[in-house]
Order: C-alpha cells, then sequence, then structure tokens
C-alpha cells in the first residue's frame, strides 16, 4: 500500500476488524504498530550481513588477507546465527499464545456423570445452554458455548462423562443406580472417546469432581474416576493447563468459610491431599470449591456480573459473600489465560527491556508468520548443521569449526533463511543482493 503498511500492518488491521474481546482489540493494536516490521527488518538485515561474511570468504580467502582465520570467521557467524535463532524460537512461541488471544481459548469440561459439568457451564454462561439431569450420559456429544471472560475470547465445551462399563466400578464410586445409571451403551462410547480426544486437544482442562454419599456408610466423600485421573494424567503430562472444580460442597456440613474479603465455600484438607495425591503436577491453588446448585439459586442477572467481574481486580473488604465459590473460580480462570498469554522472552538477557518489547510484540503476530519463520528457523537449522563437526553440535570456540565447511551451501541456507522473513513483511528478495554486496566489499 505505496509502501505506507507492510503485511503484518495490513494482518493486523483485519484482526481489529473482527475483534470481539478486549484482549483480542489489543493485539491487534500491538500489531498494527509497526514493532513487528521493524523487528523482521532487523532479523533480516542480520541474516545478510552474516551471509554477506561468508561470500566475501568464497570470493576473497584465497587472495585476500583477513583478521580472522577462515575458521574463526565461521565461528563468528555460526554465534550470531545461533543468538538470533533463539530469538526467533521465542518469537514463534510467543506468536502461539497470540493465537489463543486471536482465535480463542479452547476449554474442556472433564468429569465422570452427574459431576456438574452441565451445571458449571451453564452457570458460566448465564444461561441454560447445556441439558442438566440426573441421568447418567445425558450429555453424549460435545456442547461448546463461545464467550468472553474477563476480556478472553473462550470456547467452552460440556462433554460426555467419563466411567467405564463395569457396574461394580461405577456403584463403588457413585452410590446412584437403577435407571438413573444405565449401562455405558454404543453411543455413550463414542461419546467418551470424542470427550477424552478433545480434553487432550483443550488448551486448559477443567476437572471436575464431586462429593458424594459415602457407599461403605454415613458422610460423604471425594471419588475420582480411574478413566478422569487416566485422561486428566496424559494432558498434564503433555505440560497441558488445569483446574479443578470440587462441586456440590452444599453437601458438607458447615465449615467456616476461606478467609478474604469475598468469603467461599470451603473442604476438608483431606480432598485436597487426595486430589493431588493423584495428580501431583497441579497446585494446590488450582483448586476450586464450588455449588452449583447455590449458584442456580442465585438470579441470572447476579451470575452474568460474576463473569463481567472477573475482567477486574478482586474487590476491596466489603464484597457479598459468595456461598457457591463461582466468582473465585471465574478469578482463578482470568488469573490462568493471563499467565497462557504472557509473553517469554527469548533474548540473552531476559531482563533487558528491549528483548521484552520484541517477545510482547510476537504475540501479534500471525499464522502466517509463524509458518514463515518456522521455514527460516528449518534453514537456520541446516546452516548449524553444515558448519558444525559432527562431534560437536553445541556452540563451539570459534577456531574449534572445520576450515573445509561447505561454505557455498551454508550461505545459501542463511539467504533461504533472510527470504523467508522478507516474504513476512512482503518485502521479497528485492535489494538482497547489493546489501550483501556491501558487506562483501566491506571485508574486503
Amino acid at each position: 500500500m505505496n509502501d505506507r503498511l507492510d503485511l503484518t500492518q495490513i494482518e493486523a488491521l483485519g484482526d481489529a476488524l473482527s475483534a470481539t474481546t478486549e484482549q483480542q482489540r489489543r493485539l491487534s493494536v500491538r500489531g498494527a504498530a509497526r514493532d513487528l516490521g521493524r523487528l523482521y527488518e532487523s532479523w533480516r538485515q542480520q541474516l545478510l550481513y552474516a551471509r554477506g561474511e561468508l561470500e566475501a570468504l568464497i570470493d576473497f580467502s584465497e587472495d585476500q588477507h583477513f583478521d580472522e582465520s577462515p575458521a574463526q570467521l565461521v565461528g563468528s557467524v555460526t554465534a550470531q546465527v545461533r543468538g538470533l535463532r533463539r530469538q526467533i524460537k521465542a518469537h514463534s512461541a510467543n506468536a502461539v499464545r497470540g493465537e489463543l488471544l486471536r482465535n480463542g481459548i479452547n476449554i474442556s469440561l472433564l468429569g465422570a456423570p452427574n459431576a456438574g459439568k452441565s451445571s458449571l457451564l451453564n452457570r458460566i454462561v448465564g444461561r441454560e445452554a447445556a441439558i442438566v439431569s440426573k441421568e447418567a450420559g445425558t450429555t453424549r456429544d460435545v456442547v461448546e458455548v463461545g464467550l468472553d471472560i474477563g476480556g478472553f475470547y473462550c470456547k467452552l465445551g460440556d462433554m460426555a462423562g467419563l466411567r467405564s462399563g463395569s457396574a461394580a466400578e461405577q456403584i463403588s464410586a457413585f452410590p446412584l443406580t437403577g435407571p438413573e445409571n444405565p449401562a455405558v451403551g454404543e453411543v455413550e462410547q463414542e461419546g467418551i472417546r470424542r470427550a477424552k480426544r478433545r480434553a487432550l486437544e483443550s488448551d486448559l482442562l477443567i476437572i471436575v469432581l464431586s462429593i458424594e454419599p459415602n457407599p461403605d456408610g454415613p458422610g460423604y466423600h471425594l471419588p475420582i474416576d480411574p478413566t478422569v485421573q487416566q485422561t486428566a494424567s496424559a494432558a498434564l503430562s503433555s505440560h497441558q493447563n488445569a483446574l479443578v472444580v470440587i462441586n456440590k460442597t452444599d453437601l458438607l456440613p458447615f465449615l467456616p468459610p476461606s478467609p478474604g474479603p469475598t468469603p467461599t465455600p470451603t473442604i476438608p484438607p483431606a480432598y485436597t491431599a487426595r486430589i493431588l495425591a493423584a495428580l501431583p503436577s497441579l497446585h494446590p491453588s488450582d483448586i476450586f470449591p464450588i455449588s452449583c446448585k447455590r449458584a442456580a439459586e442465585a438470579t441470572t442477572a447476579s451470575t452474568t456480573r460474576a463473569v463481567a467481574a472477573a475482567a477486574e481486580e478482586e474487590k476491596e473488604d466489603g464484597e457479598t459473600p459468595d456461598p457457591a465459590g463461582i466468582q473465585p473460580f471465574l478469578f482463578g480462570l482470568v488469573r490462568k489465560f493471563s499467565a497462557m498469554t504472557d509473553p517469554v522472552a527469548g533474548g540473552p538477557d531476559d531482563h533487558d527491556h528491549d528483548h521484552d518489547h520484541d517477545a510482547a510484540a510476537g504475540l501479534g503476530a500471525s499464522q502466517r508468520q509463524a509458518l514463515l519463520l518456522n521455514d527460516c528457523d528449518r534453514h537456520l537449522d541446516r546452516f548449524i548443521a553444515l558448519v558444525a563437526a559432527d562431534d560437536h553440535p553445541a556452540p563451539q570456540p570459534p577456531a574449534a569449526y572445520a576450515a573445509d565447511v561447505d561454505v557455498v551451501l551454508a550461505a545459501e541456507s542463511l539467504r533461504a533463511a533472510a527470504e523467508c522473513v522478507a516474504r513476512i513483511t512482503g518485502r521479497g528478495e528485492a535489494g538482497d543482493v547489493e546489501e550483501v554486496l556491501g558487506v562483501v566489499f566491506e571485508k574486503w
């Protein structure tokens, strides 16, 4: 557009037009600035300079004297490329985090039948979006609802409850029997299979447990279905984010509410210990006691206000008590969203202001930009494989690089990497030859 806007800014304008939440709007504003274009241009210049140094070595190494030996020159260029590659990898990671803001955070509700997944979904969205019934297996397919939670666009999925087909296992974990808990049929089995797949593919997993009557005597206990535990463990082992809610706290005898400006339900410490023993990678702050029954007794308007309040900081003293625990849970959700989308630094000094600024700019990178950066990274990986000795893949002193490196192929890898970066802004290879020759004759 007459050099007034590069491709990164045009893409950001498209994001601004389609933004529906506050975080999406902020992301588009960040991308519309020239920060991304300047960053990509600086990377392209670094690659062209590195390529020019190798081109000088190719053209003039036999009849000109350099301040560095060929091995030292190759080692110096390789050190520059390694540092640039670290920045590109961190930028690509931030682009993935930015996609969560742009396209929405996929959230799955995982739990056993009748744990309260559908009820929790209804409380979060503020309407009866999912059917709630005492009959096990009511939800057969994924029920997905898109909504704004604290400025973050989320795609919340209610799924079939996970349970095995063994009647004995069902009775031991959940005392409800008879027509309310029929055997697992073929349709429900397919729903369970889809639920497991959705849980493993989601960005955030909400594990819904529920307090149930103790089948061995009076009182209540906290059952954890083996299938739920296995699926949650598999998700956590792949570094997936997760929260746990303990539903039906209204069944417990009265316990003093949690301290703080918003009194919430509390649970026996043994319940927390049981969860952490089953899922060791969780933190106690990831566990939230709630009561969907008490939340349902509140008006829809008050539930909607709780969702809106999640965008703000927690209230000062004088907050109305929340016996259902929904509002603290929503605050916890937003804190988790922020942690999932905060930029990561990838420069040599994580506390350097410029690198922090570049990391934040990476959130605005589009999927197209990220794919081109992945291609660039592959070319840089090939460059490092060409110049590094077979038994020294890690960084080495400049003199450790072999003198018989195929400099021509190495320079071609840098040319291809620079082209990938140039395509991000729509520049292409125009002007590259002159810039490389400038570096060549500067060395000569």
